[in-house]
């Protein structure tokens, strides 16, 4: 029997500015940071969630840690992921980027009633805030 998976504990962006990074994810999204490091940033995004801003091009290499070691990754080119929110916080993160200066590039409404708004974080990254149902997992 395959075990069961809890859930996603972390996702991962990779940026080439950390400090642009740490400004766009704590003042304009709010997020508190946990971790950081010449390498690695790590940021809560919700109860037993952790979004992780890496320094793109410093994390190739393996890393040895009193507990182990951590395999080496990197990537190139944008990346994407979403953070979950209340359909009646659309119209607050509408308003917010746009006077924090973040222009949403899409919106999205799905097919089984949710929505996104689509935008960018200072390296390209597409970054989306998404309500449910979004997928059929994703109930509010």
């Amino acid at each position: 029997m395959r075990p069961k998976i809890d859930g996603i504990l972390e996702t991962a962006v990779y940026v080439d500015d950390m400090d642009a990074a740490h400004a766009f994810y704590s003042e304009i999204l709010g997020l508190k940071r946990m971790v950081a490091g010449d390498r690695l940033y790590a940021y809560d995004a919700g109860p037993a969630q952790a979004l992780l801003v890496f320094h793109r091009g410093h994390t190739g290499a393996d890393v040895a840690t009193a507990g182990g070691v951590v395999p080496g990754h990197d990537t190139t080119g944008h990346s994407h992921f979403a953070f979950r929110v209340s359909a009646g916080q659309l119209e607050p993160w509408r308003r917010f980027l746009a006077g924090a200066g973040v222009e949403v590039i899409s919106e999205v409404v799905w097919p089984a009633g949710g929505t996104s708004l689509y935008f960018n974080d200072p390296d390209g990254n597409v970054l989306e805030l998404a309500t449910a149902p979004l997928w059929p997992n994703f109930l509010s």
